[in-house]
């Protein structure tokens, strides 16, 4: 009877350190459970953080424009120390339309493909002549027809092209009217450019018109957009010459094959043109509507 008594008890001293041992052991995998709940719920977040800061970064993307600052009415500083122009208040236009944040970049025209390709800037968009560097960058359609012409004194005696002979002409260093005046292919402008006193290369058109007012030089080869500002801005002391040097087309210049980049901001600037905002930018830049060439 002992026997049978003493078995009993240690069956149910078994069963109860079992029970006790299933108790212990569900505790510790409901304690795992709940870590891998609260592991998996801190990923989860980490992952929509994650995605939040990559919906940011794409928001904030930045879409920096190299320019010279000294180039009105396309780019330049106004009185209250704002960068503005018709391609900067284009370049506004298509980040806003896309979510982008946009950065106008001053650089030196010298420097602009070393700029380019730095990655320092994203495109050159500054009344930028394609025409000669066809195969230098990657080009949105032209959107400026664009001329270049002389500019001289209202009261200098020069009317033609012919009447430069033996006169101290300027010109913007690396522009498209020195390359006018320089091009090995046009033995006419060739012919011309050696007919003068002397060529003088400026850094910026500010600082060319400065020098023609003082009479450092006789006349300013120059964009015939450039010319219209300058000349409206300064009163009726300068006329242009009815001949043009040459007549050329402004594209937004990319780095070549940047082709994706291109084709996104193309695309926003033919919106902005069906909109009917490429025109009313360029009237309140005093910019001939018959210049643009978007959709022709």
């Amino acid at each position: 009877m002992k026997k049978v008594l003493a078995l009993a008890c240690i069956l149910s001293a078994a069963a109860l350190l079992a029970g006790c041992g299933n108790s212990g052991a569900q505790s510790g995998g409901a304690q795992s459970a709940g870590e891998e709940t609260a592991d998996a719920a801190g990923s989860e977040e980490g992952t929509k953080e994650t995605a939040a800061e990559d919906s940011g970064g794409t928001e904030k993307k930045t879409f920096t424009v190299g320019f010279d600052a000294e180039f009105p009415p396309y780019g330049y500083m106004d009185d209250a120390g704002e960068y503005v122009g018709f391609d900067l208040d284009l370049a506004r236009a298509v980040c806003e339309k896309n979510g982008w944040e946009f950065v106008a970049q001053p650089i030196d025209w010298d420097a602009k493909d070393m700029e380019l390709s730095s990655g320092a800037i994203d495109c050159i968009w500054n009344g930028f002549t394609m025409n000669g560097r066809e195969d230098d960058y990657t080009w949105s359609v032209p959107y400026i027809d664009n001329s270049q012409v002389f500019v001289v004194p209202a009261d200098s005696g020069i009317a033609s092209k012919e009447d430069l002979a033996g006169k101290v002409v300027g010109v913007q260093k690396d522009s498209s009217a020195l390359a006018a005046l320089t091009d090995e292919e046009n033995q006419e402008n060739l012919d011309l450019t050696a007919s003068f006193a002397d060529l003088v290369e400026y850094a910026d058109y500010n600082t060319a018109f400065m020098d023609l007012e003082a009479g450092a030089i006789e006349a300013l080869a120059i964009d015939i957009g450039v010319a219209s500002y300058q000349i409206e801005s300064r009163g009726d002391g300068y006329v242009m010459l009815d001949e043009p040097l040459s007549t050329e087309q402004y594209g937004i210049g990319f780095l070549k094959g940047n082709d994706e980049l291109k084709d996104i901001v193309e695309a926003s600037l033919m919106e902005l043109y069906e909109e009917g905002v490429v025109a009313k930018t360029a009237d309140a830049y005093g910019i001939d509507a018959s210049m643009i060439c978007l959709g022709k």
